[in-house]
């Protein structure tokens, strides 16, 4: 399939994480070359991108496994997080009270294309 541009895409869904956080991350990353954005998630210091850089990395074998890409002309098209369900808890207080924690979760989207 090399030439007609085809699409991969790989999902981490319900990953105990910000989106607002991981959105951050996805921005630095979005357009650039995959070899590239490896390397900007490898040297970042925030907690989501141990996980982005596995859910890219899966998109690249998917695109190297299934549609014979060249892992060297990757580059992501679009990279998207959105929200999850919450785990919700509660957290006990005085008196006999409750207080109310939820816990967010996110899917990452990653889409990646030959160039």
């Amino acid at each position: 399939m090399n030439g007609n541009n085809s699409i991969t895409i790989a999902q981490g869904k319900y990953l105990r994480l910000s989106t607002n956080k991981v959105r951050r991350i996805l921005d630095l990353i979005r357009g650039k070359k995959c070899q590239e954005a490896i390397l900007i998630l490898e040297f970042l210091k925030y907690k989501p991108c141990k996980t982005i850089k596995k859910v890219l990395e899966s998109a690249m074998h998917n695109a190297t496994h299934n549609n014979q890409e060249d892992r060297t002309k990757l580059v992501i098209s679009h990279a998207f997080a959105n929200e999850g369900r919450k785990l919700k808890r509660f957290q006990p207080r005085a008196q006999g009270r409750a207080f109310p924690i939820h816990k967010p979760t996110c899917h990452i989207v990653i889409k990646i294309m030959a160039a």
